[in-house]
This record gives structure tokens, sequence and C-alpha cells, in this order.
């Protein structure tokens, strides 16, 4: 019978678990970077109006402590943009400086210049921030007309760009697909080559004003367009010796499961990828809720670290014991251990093998007990009673515990 010879060497395989993030230039925004190889940063955005300075404080400060770098607030008027000096100035007294981002749109020049004095970062989105007025009886646009406009986009943006270039500050270019200028609709379509011609024409206008601290995004609320901009946007970018950061996001996810779902698809999809360097989850929900969306998409990635990573099977007729519930009470008293990994598995047929990755394991081995795992290593059998008490004596003998 003919034998197979165990390898003497690793095979190597084509297919890497590793991601390998593309290489972008560092853009500072407030004390965060983003891109350079730093983490993947997470954003967030509120939803009280600007205005209402007291509400905007609470509600920044909120999104920080839960982990959210990057603060973004709207900016309609020229009174929002005013009011943004005393948000600031609020938030270092009764808090600490937070990076905040000012989402500045229609025709906002006098508007940006102002906050530009107050934020770290101001988004403009292209389709918007010179806005052409859609004509019903435009067929075409003549390459004058064409030029035309892009030389009055280029006066308008100009004095931003240098107000923020000489302030060291950040500019996010941000497409939407749904906001695409009327002149890119009629020379691309409602294409994501219409969405990356108009960053790059706002990116030509920056460098040729020597100003590169620049984020682009390229937002859609379909999945397949998302991707598909984001995609050719970086070999456009490549074609053309670019290295800027991207932002990521799915627009308008909507809510519940399945706006989380949509979401993960998009900003997953890149991330495995290797593309993407800051990320947003955009829920019909309060701006809380989308912290812990963006931490799980880069833990489950393992492109950060923030919280316990737990390996669990799904359970079937081989479970020798309640594994949910087991779960559960080893969740509960393990949560607050970031870093660790720790396997749960229902039966000795593919825990050990299944949870090799893990730092501890417990097993259900034989009925009423539990097998105790330091990796690949059995340590010690416990009543299934004493199981929890004892993974904790465990991780306490290793000195890895913390009190909660």
């Amino acid at each position: 019978m003919q034998t197979l010879q165990t390898p003497q060497t690793p095979v190597v395989s084509e297919f890497d678990t590793t991601i390998h993030r593309r290489q972008t230039r560092p853009v500072k925004v407030g004390d965060i970077t983003i891109g350079g190889g730093f983490p993947v940063v997470v954003q967030s955005m509120i939803n009280e109006d600007t205005l209402d300075i007291e509400g905007s404080v609470s509600a920044i400060r909120r999104l920080h402590e839960m982990g959210c770098e990057i603060v973004r607030v709207t900016v309609p008027s020229m009174a929002h943009a005013k009011a943004l000096a005393t948000i600031k100035e609020k938030l270092a007294q009764v808090y600490q400086p937070v990076p905040l981002v000012a989402d500045v749109h229609h025709n906002g020049l006098k508007i940006a210049l102002e906050v530009a004095k107050h934020v770290d970062k101001v988004r403009i989105n292209p389709g918007l921030y010179v806005f052409e007025k859609p004509s019903p009886t435009r067929s075409e646009y003549t390459q004058a007309e064409f030029e035309e406009i892009g030389e009055k986009i280029r006066q308008t943006l100009e004095p931003l760009v240098i107000s923020l270039r000489d302030q060291g500050k950040a500019m996010r270019i941000g497409v939407n697909h749904g906001s695409l200028a009327e002149r890119m609709l009629f020379t691309y379509g409602d294409t994501p080559e219409g969405m990356v011609e108009s960053a790059l024409e706002f990116i030509r206008i920056c460098e040729s004003l020597d100003f590169y601290n620049l984020v682009i995004s390229l937002k859609a609320s379909r999945v397949p367009v998302m991707l598909a901009a984001y995609r050719l946007m970086v070999k456009r970018m490549d074609e053309l010796g670019m290295d800027y950061p991207l932002h990521l996001g799915v627009t308008e996810a909507g809510d519940g499961e399945y706006g989380r779902i949509k979401s993960t698809a998009g900003i997953g999809t890149l991330l495995a990828e290797g593309i993407g360097d800051t990320i947003r989850v955009s829920l019909t929900e309060a701006p809380e809720k989308e912290i812990p969306v963006c931490y799980s998409i880069l833990q489950a990635l393992g492109l950060r670290k923030t919280m316990v990573e737990y390996v669990a099977c799904p359970s079937c007729g081989r479970t020798l014991f309640n594994l949910e519930e087991v779960l559960h009470k080893v969740r509960e008293a393990t949560k607050h251990l970031t870093g660790l990994d720790i396997a749960v598995m229902g039966c000795i047929v593919n825990g050990p093998g299944e949870m090799a990755d893990a730092d501890y394991g417990y097993v259900g081995k034989q009925a009423g007990y539990i097998s105790l795992y330091r990796g690949r290593e059995e340590i010690k059998k416990v009543p299934e009673d004493q199981g929890v008490t004892e993974l904790i004596n465990l991780i306490k003998a290793d000195d890895r515990w913390i009190d909660p």
C-alpha cells in the first residue's frame, strides 16, 4: 500500500493568513495618526446640533470614552463653525482635547475657513463643495465647460487648502456615490469611475499647493459599489504614485442586525485585503452603538486587540454541558482580561485541536467534569461546578489575572 511521506520542511503556502496592510502616508489628526502603519482608527459622528454647546461636549465625551478616537461634527452655518471654538475650549476644560473633524457641505468656503481654525480636520464632499445646480435641459458638458468649473473649484478650494497646510491640519476628501457632481455623472456615469475621478480632481489641486495631509473616502450605500470604488481608487493611486490613507464606510447602512452585517461586509472585506486606515460604521442609531461594531470588525480580523477573544463551538449532540450557559459564565468572569484568547468547547472530539491557538481552554471531556488547558497542554480535570473558579485560579497562577 502506498503511503505519503511526512514532509521534512514546512510547506510554504501562497495563501498567507496575515493581513498585509497597504502602505500609506501618515496623516495627523490631533494626537491620532491615520495611516503610516498605525492601528486602524475608529471614528463616529455626534448627532447633536453643534449650536448646543453642552449637548455636543457631552456627546463627544461619551464617544471618546467608549474608544472613538476621532469625532465628527456637522457645520451647516457660520454660527455652527464659531460654536466649535467654544466646544473645543470646553472639552479641554471639563474633559480633555479630542480630535475633531468638521463636516462642510454646500458652497462652504467661508464656513470651512472659519471652522479650520478650531478643528483638526475638515471633511469636504467634492460633489457639494462647489455646488453645480443640475440643468434639466443639459445633454452634455463640453471640455471648455468642464475646465471652467474645474477652475472655479480650484479658486474655491485653494484658500482652505492653504489654511490647513499652514496650520499643519488635515482634510478628508469624502466622495459619496449619491452626491456626485452633475458633470461627473455626465462624463463617467453613476459609477465608481466617477467617484474616483471626483476624488482625484480634488487631490491634484491639493498637491499643486503642496498639501498632502489628505484622507480619502468613497462611500456608497450599496456594498458592491463601495468595494469597487475603493479598489479602483487604490489601483489609480498606485498608478499615480499616491499613498493617501483611506477612510472606509458603507454610508446609510441602516440599523439593527442588517445595518451591522452590511457595514461589516463592506468594511471587513476591504480590511482583509489590506485596504483601509480608519473606519466608521454608520448606523441609524445612537452613535455610541457604532463603536462596538467597529472594534468587533477589527478584532475579528486580528487588526486590533480590544477585548477577550472567545473561541466556542456551536454545540451538537456530543456536547457534555449547556454550552451557551457556560460560555456566558466564562465570559462574565473573564471579559475584562483584554488580550487573552479563551476557548469553551463542548466535547473532546474537536476541542483541543480547534482551540490550539487559545491561551486557555475549557473542555467537556467527560460527563460532570471539565478539563482545563493552557494552550495545547491539559492542566487539570475538575468537577463541572468548579470549572469557572478553577479557570480563574489557573489564570491567576500564570500571573495573567487582573481584578475587574
